[in-house]
């Protein structure tokens, strides 16, 4: 944890970092108060109490453990039944277009370990055929949830819950620095939760990176108070045994997403409901993306294959400056 001086004179900020849920998770408290250290510190908890609980790499954590033998019944942890429970919401509200049980696929890619992403190009030759992969079933995905007794039945596929856990991380830990001070920022990732008037005094500017590569933003937003999530196909891309995969797999065909788009921004009152509809709108594709947009009211911008920008009515008021060269 470190003090530091803003960027305006007089103006003192409590940052700290950790690295937990495969991403770096930055925290800051603008004008803490006399909590913030101990609010700080409870917030880092968060991540490693989801991480041990919901992680996919982790062979003995609650999720995993529960992955084994999906069609049986297990008492999990409570932040683990909560993530189970949030994700089959989100499976039911998005219709499909977010699910989880894309474990089996994700492994048979080699993706059954944390990849060095940032390192560079990743590719990987797998001892044996890849598993063909092959959508999920048809049926909506509808887990036993016993919230009395704690309990939770997948079956019968196993589950990832790396996007929609670190969703439900940066919302609880936002929860723990509430009135640490004048503005609070929870970042992990592509997920964040931006609370008061920020450095300046007159909210957070937040950056959305070019998923062509650019060092330069295609867009800055003005948030307070929200969350605010994007989901790309830039980063968690590589190749296994010669054959382009990314981590976003269209359940409707077990594939990676071909649906047109590079990256989709979604900001809202929730963070982990602003990943959940990062996720499902990018699957979606750019012209049921608007549709579904409308529908649920969402604040949301997205990035096609030829690098043009498009916002949701709800979006535009938010955007404060664009690059030149996208629509």
């Amino acid at each position: 944890m470190t003090t530091t001086r803003g960027p305006l004179a007089g103006i003192d900020e409590l940052a700290a970092s950790l690295r937990a849920m495969g991403s770096q998770v930055n925290l800051r408290v603008i004008e803490p108060a006399p909590r913030a250290p101990a609010a700080i510190r409870a917030a880092e908890e968060v991540f490693r109490r989801i991480e041990m609980t919901c992680s996919r790499f982790d062979p003995t954590s609650a999720l995993m453990v529960a992955n084994a033998e999906p069609d049986r019944w297990h008492v999990v942890p409570q932040e683990c039944y909560d993530a189970i429970a949030a994700a089959a919401e989100a499976h039911r509200v998005t219709r499909g277009l977010f699910d989880p049980r894309c474990l089996r696929t994700l492994e048979s890619w080699g993706y059954d370990r944390s990849l060095p992403f940032a390192s560079g190009p990743v590719a990987l030759d797998t001892p044996e055929a890849p598993v063909p992969s092959a959508p999920a079933h048809a049926e909506s995905w509808r887990p036993g949830l016993d919230p009395a007794a704690g309990a939770v039945r997948l079956g019968p596929d196993p589950i990832d819950l790396g996007g929609i856990g670190k969703g439900l991380a940066v919302r609880a830990a936002a929860a723990e620095l509430r009135d640490a001070g004048a503005a609070v920022l929870v970042e992990a990732g592509g997920d964040s939760y931006l609370a008061g008037r920020g450095p300046e005094g007159d909210g957070w500017s937040v950056g959305v990176e070019d998923p062509q590569g650019s060092e330069h933003p295609v867009a800055v937003l003005r948030l307070a108070d929200v969350g605010c999530a994007t989901s790309s196909l830039r980063l968690r891309r590589w190749q296994v045994d010669g054959r382009e995969v990314h981590h976003l797999v269209d359940p409707r065909t077990g594939e990676p997403a071909r649906s047109g788009l590079f990256a989709v921004t979604v900001v809202g009152a929730d963070p982990a409901r602003a990943e959940v509809w990062s996720k499902a709108l990018l699957l979606a594709g750019a012209a049921e993306a608007a549709a579904l947009a409308d529908q649920h009211r969402l604040a949301a911008l997205w990035i096609d294959d030829e690098g043009r920008l498009t916002c949701s009515p709800w979006m535009e008021p938010l955007v404060i400056w664009r690059s030149e060269d996208v629509d």
